[in-house]
């Protein structure tokens, strides 16, 4: 499809899709599943903190583009003595996450739509 109607021949928004690959870019994925809506990364390690890691499921909930139709579930690790251990991530950081995605999404549908602009 050519995603006119935010469908675009997927099961879920392609906006709300194509603006969570965008998002979590620098990520390396493990699973993207258009139809069923999840996107699935591998461990994470930014450069400047390689004793923290970071790992992102999105479920994008919804055909129509909402604010309640993306959800990010996030996970941290921190590395002590040679293991990794579950760490808290502050809802904050995941609302954050999720707006980045909804404005990108919001960004492509402007652009695909000029005469909404």
């Amino acid at each position: 499809g050519s995603g006119s109607g935010g469908g675009g021949g997927i099961g879920v928004n392609s906006y709300l899709w194509r603006a969570s690959l965008d998002t979590i870019s620098f990520m390396p994925l493990v699973s993207a599943d258009p139809f069923g809506g999840v996107i699935i990364t591998d461990w994470f390690t930014p450069l400047e903190t390689p004793d923290e890691r970071f790992k992102i499921t999105v479920y994008i909930l919804d055909r129509q583009l909402r604010a309640d139709g993306i959800r990010v579930a996030l996970f941290r690790q921190n590395r002590g003595n040679g293991q990794w251990a579950n760490a808290k991530i502050g809802k904050k950081t995941v609302t954050k996450l999720e707006n980045q995605i909804l404005t990108r999404a919001r960004q492509l549908r402007l652009a695909a739509k000029p005469d909404l602009n």
